[in-house]
């Protein structure tokens, strides 16, 4: 099974992937915005940084998510 129909498959029937999809996509979202404005307040800053954690450890529980199923499916 290629990553993107895995990917489709745990859209469609795994709760917590979903949902750390969605959170990834709207910290990647704010990030950019962030990054439009010239000039980032101290406040902004810290966003920034806490954006790139948030969305570091989204991905990341998602890649264990997929490796999972990758694994389950080829059991």
């Amino acid at each position: 099974m290629d990553q993107e129909t895995l990917i489709e498959r745990l859209m469609a029937g795994n709760e917590e992937f979903r949902r750390l999809r969605t959170e990834h996509q709207s910290y990647d979202r704010e990030l950019e915005a962030l990054k439009g404005t010239a000039a980032l307040s101290a406040d902004q800053q810290w966003r920034v940084s806490e954006l790139k954690k948030l969305k570091l450890m989204a991905k990341d529980r998602m890649e264990a998510i997929i490796r999972h199923a990758r694994s389950s499916v080829t059991a």
